[in-house]
C-alpha cells in the first residue's frame, strides 16, 4: 500500500471545539482547550497516524469579526491555514447551527478554498434531536457543495474516527511528512507556554485573558532528568499583575501547580516551572511577541 500524508485544517467559529477534536484525533493534548473563545493563537499542527496516512492538523484560531491588531492577525492566520491545507473540515455546533459566523465562512470558503475538499462537521450533536440534525445538515449542505458531513461529538469521541479514516484517504500519496512517533510539530517552550495560558486563561475571567501572553524564557535540562523552565507572563497594566499573582500570590501559586503537572506528563518527566509576571504596555504592538505565537506581525496591520 502506497503511503499518504497532507495537511487538515480545522475551520470553524471561536469554540466550535476544533482543539478537542485535534486533542482527540491525535490522542494527546496538543492544543489549549479552555471554555472561553479565541484561545488558540497559534497554528498548532497534531500528527495523527491512520493506517498508512499521516495526517496534520492544523488547528486554526476561531474566525471571527476582528477587532485589535491581535485578532486580525489570528484570523489571517485561520485563513491561511485554510489555504495552504489538502483537506478543510468545517466544524459547527449542532445547537448553534447555521449562524452568522458560520454564514461569514462559508462565504470565505468559497473564494479560498480553490477546488479543495471540504468536509463538514456537526459538533456537540448530543444536544440536539434528531430532526433538529437532519434539518441543519441540509441546510448547510444546501449553502455549500460539502464533500461529506459527520456527526460528532469531539468530546465524547462519536464519529471522531469516521472522520479520521475518511480523512486518511482523501489526503495526497506520498511519504510522511513527520517521523511516525511525533505528535506536534510546535517546539516544546511553546506547548508548555501555552499549557501556562490555559491554566491563566482557566482561572481569569472576562478580558484579562486576552491581555497577557506566555513566553518559555529557558529550558534547561539537569542531571537528574528533570528539567527546569523559565516563563514569563506579559500583561499590559500594572493591575493585570496584582491580578495574576492573586492574594498572597494564590493565583499564581495555582496556575504553577497545574501547569507544572500538565508539562511534566506531557513530556514524561519532572519539570521545575518557575513563573514571571512582567507589565510590558505595547506588548500587543511588538513583533517579537507575534512571531513567539506563531503568528505573524504583519497581518495585523
Amino acid at each position: 500500500m502506497p503511503t499518504r500524508a497532507g495537511f487538515v485544517a480545522l475551520i470553524g467559529e471561536p469554540n466550535a471545539g476544533k482543539s478537542t477534536l485535534l486533542n482527540r484525533t491525535v490522542g494527546a493534548k496538543v492544543s489549549i482547550v479552555t471554555h472561553k473563545v479565541q484561545t488558540t493563537r497559534a497554528r498548532i499542527r497534531g500528527v495523527a497516524m491512520e493506517g498508512d496516512s499521516q495526517l496534520v492538523f492544523v488547528d486554526t484560531p476561531g474566525l471571527f469579526r476582528p477587532r485589535r491588531r491581535l485578532d486580525r492577525a489570528m484570523v489571517a492566520a485561520a485563513w491561511t491555514g485554510a489555504a495552504d491545507a489538502d483537506v478543510v473540515v468545517l466544524l459547527i455546533e449542532a445547537h448553534r447551527g447555521l449562524t452568522e459566523g458560520v454564514q461569514a465562512i462559508l462565504d470565505g470558503l468559497q473564494d479560498r478554498t480553490d477546488g479543495r475538499k471540504v468536509a463538514l462537521a456537526i459538533n456537540k450533536i448530543d444536544r440536539v434531536e434528531a430532526p433538529v440534525l437532519l434539518k441543519l445538515t441540509e441546510d448547510m449542505n444546501a449553502a455549500f457543495g460539502f464533500e461529506r458531513t459527520f456527526m460528532i461529538s469531539a468530546e465524547k469521541g462519536h464519529g471522531v474516527d469516521d472522520l479520521r479514516a475518511w480523512l486518511a484517504t482523501e489526503v495526497p500519496e506520498g511519504p510522511w511528512l513527520y517521523p511516525e512517533d511525533q505528535i506536534a510539530d510546535l517546539p516544546m517552550r511553546m506547548i508548555a507556554a501555552e499549557m501556562t495560558r490555559e491554566k491563566l486563561t482557566l482561572r481569569l475571567h472576562q478580558e484579562l485573558p486576552y491581555q497577557l501572553t506566555v513566553e518559555t524564557e529557558s529550558w534547561e535540562a539537569r542531571k537528574d532528568g528533570s528539567a527546569r523552565i523559565d516563563q514569563v507572563i506579559y500583561v499590559a497594566r500594572d493591575g493585570h499583575k496584582g491580578i495574576i499573582l492573586g492574594k498572597g500570590g494564590e493565583t499564581i501559586k495555582a496556575v504553577s501547580k497545574a501547569a507544572r503537572e500538565e508539562i511534566t506528563e506531557f513530556v514524561g518527566h519532572k519539570v521545575h516551572l518557575f513563573l514571571q509576571v512582567k507589565v510590558r504596555p505595547g506588548w500587543l504592538d511588538e513583533a517579537e511577541r507575534y512571531s513567539e505565537m506563531g503568528l505573524d506581525f504583519r497581518d495585523g496591520a
